[in-house]
């Protein structure tokens, strides 16, 4: 019986300290080695303080800021996921059909993009389409007292493209647009950006 129990017993120690010791030590070295900023969670500071991730959305409803895709969690990291309704779905439907409603009052856009009225996979996504931030363009301007034609081109500016050339989408980071919104149109009591 021990000459089966004793191989068992070291290959079970030696598997737990290379896959669960060695391993992960190994790949969190090398993460903070060669990709430091993306290990530690993309983190985004204004003034000292840690106010987001770059790859983490948040929730911005004044009138004054992007506003990001719908969450089904409401941005809630700990519970992050899709609300799971089927595509068929009447309450799912009826949700977006409200939303677009919302979107169209709040923007006056005829055609609304579908990342407006439809949450991501994960509700945390930290982007919106450039044709949902180009229709929000408006509203930011007027609440800020700023040219729409200077809002527009900080947008253009803040386009991601497809990674590689082929790969996703283009995207506008909500976050980093609304710092920099901060930054180039302050309004004279602007609150903090992590706050809607």
């Amino acid at each position: 019986m021990n000459e089966h129990i004793r191989p068992a017993v070291v290959t079970l120690g030696l598997m737990i300290a290379l896959t669960g010791i060695a391993y992960p030590l190994a790949m969190t070295g090398l993460g903070q080695a060669f990709l430091p900023e993306q290990a530690n969670a993309s983190l985004i500071t204004r003034d000292g303080q840690i106010v987001g991730s770059a790859f983490v959305g948040q929730a911005f409803a004044a009138p004054q800021y992007l506003h990001p895709r719908p969450s089904a969690v409401g941005y809630d990291a700990a519970s992050a996921g899709a609300s799971n309704l089927a595509p068929t779905s009447a309450a799912l439907l009826a949700e977006q059909a409200a939303r677009a409603e919302a979107f169209r009052a709040d923007t006056g856009a005829a055609r609304v993009p579908v990342d407006a009225v439809t949450a991501s996979g994960s509700g945390l996504d930290p982007h919106v389409s450039p044709q949902n931030a180009s229709a929000q363009a408006a509203r930011i301007a007027e609440a800020r007292g700023a040219p729409e034609p200077e809002i527009r081109s900080l947008i253009a500016d803040h386009v991601e493209p497809r990674w590689l050339g082929i790969f996703g989408e283009p995207r506008v980071n909500v976050l980093a647009i609304n710092l920099a919104l901060d930054a180039t149109f302050p309004l004279a009591l602007t609150a903090p950006a992590t706050e809607g």
